[in-house]
């Protein structure tokens, strides 16, 4: 007789201690996989600031900012219901250092006086004006306005509410020039952010089609007349960890996928691009929530497709700030709104994923991108579920869960405590002791809650994205900054 009919119960509590056992191993090479690959990246990202620090005294910045020689640029900046902050951020773009740009601001029908706003502050009028249809729009275009009389290089656009992307695709259209900055209302931007930026364009123009910039958090930091004069690190510790967190994932994470040729995401609160590309690609995607990202995939494979030698390319100066979420709630709806734009990207570009005809890209980045960054929350949050169940069953030991606590979290630690290293050394933007023992905090508490409860934003965002559930930009309330770095209320729904 079979020892499954002799005694079904023990074989049944033998196989579930033999498959936690397992599953809890898997777990731990998983965890390992995940800090060291993060860790290759930052120390490819130390060969990158290395390079810079050499070449920094030789920048040249300001004999771009007058030679006729550097392109000129289309900074293109959707706006929805940002009549609170709007004025200030088109005050401070029209500032930027730079020889020939334009500002082309798309009012995707607000309706708390955006345009008023506008209107008032640069006396704007109505014109008569045939806007290209380069890429396909949506929402019908009401008005196009232009300051009176005057050379303040600004167009405003009106028209029906269609979304982020819609807004986007009109800036492209009305778009004169062959670079395309696009920029979040409520960024800020460094007065050289556009000659950063820029720069690779200049230095390899038959090659580069996109260069994305660093994105740091403004809050708490010392704004005036719309420019970062002071940074610091939040005294709040929700600000601490997302500090870390953008230094580690969102910095040095994506200068080293740069260096390597692999470069996946440009943010969507700044990046530059060649217009002609973005039209040929057919603008942004309308029904994609990570549009930003999704047209750099997008230009890898028409590029790839089309046997183009190109660059897409991440610029390390701090030269963009954004104000981070400083409620759970409100964080919780931006990562449940990245992770469904991520999972729906993978999903429309799922036939580059392991494709050889796609390089690196499709060899190396996107699994990567599927394994550690779309199946992380799976990971963690079972992770949580079945370790503490394997020891608490007897399947694994005591030494395990501690094997396991070094692997997850201290690991974790380990590799943030590197990228808050590297940053100073690079860049020591922020002056006070008081400051980095902020962002020391903050590793620390990044691995202790805010993990888990990013985990399960990011799990409904991919059960969002798997269900095809409405897309939605959800209300996203902000603090926004006064003219001497005082802090005001505002909100609204994001374009």
């Amino acid at each position: 007789m079979s020892t499954v009919a002799a005694d079904p119960w023990a074989w049944l509590t033998g196989s579930a201690h033999s498959l936690i056992a397992v599953c809890d191993e898997v777990v731990i090479v998983y965890f390992l996989a995940i800090n060291t690959s993060y860790l290759v990246l930052i120390l490819i990202a130390v060969v990158e600031f290395v390079g810079r620090l050499r070449r920094a005294s030789f920048a040249g910045y300001d004999d771009a900012s007058s030679s006729p020689f550097t392109p000129p640029v289309s900074v293109i900046v959707p706006a929805h219901n940002e009549a609170v902050g709007i004025v200030e951020a088109i005050r401070a773009m029209l500032l930027l250092r730079y020889p020939m740009f334009e500002v082309v601001v798309v009012d995707d029908g607000s309706t708390d006086g955006t345009l008023d706003a506008l209107r008032d502050a640069f006396d704007l009028v109505e014109v008569e004006y045939v806007v290209p249809d380069d890429v396909p729009v949506r929402g019908r275009i009401t008005s196009v306005h232009l300051p009176r009389g005057g050379p303040v290089p600004l167009v405003v656009a009106r028209k029906e509410n269609g979304g982020k992307s819609d807004a986007l695709n009109v800036g492209i259209n009305l778009a004169r020039y062959p670079l395309l900055c696009m920029v979040d209302a409520d960024s800020i931007l460094d007065s050289q952010a556009l000659l950063a930026v820029a720069r690779p364009f200049s230095d390899d123009p038959m090659r580069v089609v996109a260069t994305g910039g660093v994105v740091g958090l403004a809050n708490g930091c010392t704004v005036v007349a719309g420019r970062v004069v002071e940074p610091h690190v939040p005294r709040d510790l929700l600000g601490r960890v997302q500090v870390v967190e953008y230094l580690r994932a969102f910095f040095l994470g994506r200068t080293g996928w740069s260096k390597v040729g692999s470069l996946l995401i440009i943010a969507g609160a700044f990046g530059l691009f060649r217009r002609d590309a973005v039209v040929a690609v057919g603008g942004m995607d309308r029904d994609c929530i990570g549009e930003d990202a999704e047209l750099v995939i997008r230009l890898h494979r028409y590029m790839r497709e089309q046997g183009r030698d190109y660059r897409i390319v991440f610029v390390t100066e701090p030269i963009s700030w954004s104000e981070a979420p400083s409620t759970l709630k409100v964080l919780g709806h931006q990562r449940r709104r990245w992770h469904r734009g991520l999972t729906e990207i993978l999903l429309k570009h799922r036939g580059m994923i392991c494709n050889p005809r796609y390089g690196r890209i499709g060899l190396v980045a996107l699994p990567f991108y599927v394994v550690f960054e779309l199946l992380a929350p799976v990971v963690e949050l079972a992770s949580l579920v079945l370790v503490p169940l394997g020891v608490l069953i007897g399947a694994v030991d005591v030494g395990f869960l501690w094997r396991f606590l070094l692997a997850a979290y201290a690991y974790a630690i380990v590799v943030s405590l590197v990228s808050v290293a590297v940053e100073e050394y690079a860049f020591h933007r922020f002056t006070r002791w008081r400051d980095v023992w902020g962002a020391l905090v903050g590793v620390v508490a990044e691995n202790i809650g805010y993990r888990q409860l990013t985990a399960w934003w990011r799990l409904r965002g991919l059960w969002d994205a798997l269900c095809r559930t409405p897309q939605a930009w959800g209300s996203m309330t902000r603090s926004g900054f006064g003219t001497s770095g005082q802090v005001k209320e505002r909100g609204g729904d994001r374009a």
